[in-house]
């Protein structure tokens, strides 16, 4: 909650601005960029949202309590396709479900206007029980991320990621789980929420994955993905400068196809959806093979010539590993070349 404490003792401030509106402007999340800009909702519609965070933001995101709205689903593949679902400190209900402290677990975070129901979960949780014995808990937030209010959704990210952790802590608590069982993946606002995530577990979970994380409300919000969120960091890039984040964010980043236009998608949503696909592939097949670049600029045009590789995605942490990588793929199921 001390994001929302920071905003709140904002509002006061801003409350002393002179200004001739009723509710005014505590912040230019886009920084110099323009200040409306379009965004991806769960149903697949771009919208036009606003990135100036008003009072009458926080003043809805507030309503959001996450500690208690947040819902998390359990999946194994005693259960791969019902979920069991666990609550923050209901240690009864946590030793009725088919959750197993020997297993890696993860925690899949869904965008804007998402729920648990969405593609990111379809796609990804029969892909992490495919490959491998595991607990997957997909995290249902939609309670802060289902306003139509974007920035709402923003700082509702925070929140919500500031409670996922304190679900994580209870949950090693209760189980013995350690950080080096924790992999957290999000997509759009929950890849950013994935590194919020790992932040208040003071960098510790063992693999961060951040799925073409959001562009809109974030380009000068200082709670954006971080390179030291996880012990091992990535981030995906598939609509890189539209609905995606641009920039680096972590310890490797993969441009793949130049990070913008990804092959077989005629629309920026198919291609801010890739990220997924592509990286539940890399569960099973491993075959999404980076060249290194030397800059972002060089990923987005393929001119990269430096030494090494690295595979993208995959179950486990490339720990030690660091750069930016750009790699092609097919238009179609299987997309790796590999």
């Amino acid at each position: 909650m001390k994001f929302l404490a920071v905003l709140l003792g904002a509002i006061a401030a801003a409350a002393a601005l002179p200004t001739d509106l009723s509710d005014p402007v505590l912040m230019k999340l886009s920084g110099d960029a323009e200040r409306y800009q379009p965004m991806r909702g769960g149903d697949g519609v771009v919208h036009m949202v606003d990135t100036w965070l008003k009072v009458s933001d926080i003043m809805e995101a507030a309503r959001f309590q996450p500690d208690a709205q947040n819902v998390y689903h359990l999946f194994t593949r005693n259960n791969p396709t019902v979920s069991q679902p666990l609550l923050l400190g209901a240690d009864g209900l946590l030793g009725s479900t088919n959750y197993n402290a020997n297993r890696r677990t993860i925690f899949i975070l869904h965008g804007w206007t998402d729920s648990v129901l969405g593609n990111v979960n379809s796609v990804l949780i029969p892909a992490f029980l495919a490959a491998e014995d595991l607990n997957v808990i997909s995290v249902d937030w939609s309670v802060g991320a289902g306003t139509i209010n974007y920035l709402a959704a923003v700082t509702n990210t925070v929140t919500s990621g500031e409670s996922v952790a304190r679900f994580v802590n209870w949950l090693m608590a209760s189980t013995g789980t350690t950080p080096e069982q924790i992999h957290i993946i999000g997509h759009s606002l929950g890849g950013h929420q994935s590194g919020i995530v790992g932040r208040n577990l003071n960098g510790k979970a063992a693999y961060i994955t951040a799925l073409d994380p959001a562009l809109p409300g974030w380009i000068s919000n200082e709670n954006r993905f971080q390179a030291n969120d996880g012990a091992y960091t990535e981030v995906i890039h598939t609509n890189a400068g539209l609905l995606g984040y641009i920039a680096t964010l972590g310890q490797v980043d993969f441009y793949p196809n130049g990070g913008i236009n990804m092959p077989g998608c005629s629309e920026p949503t198919c291609d801010h959806d890739r990220c997924f696909h592509y990286f539940a592939e890399s569960l099973s097949t491993g075959g999404f093979t980076g060249t290194r670049c030397a800059t972002y600029a060089g990923a987005m045009t393929g001119t990269c010539v430096l030494w090494g590789s690295l595979q993208m995605g995959g179950l486990r942490p490339k720990t030690g590993s660091s750069g930016i990588y750009y790699l092609q793929t097919n238009n179609a199921p299987p997309f790796s070349r590999g």
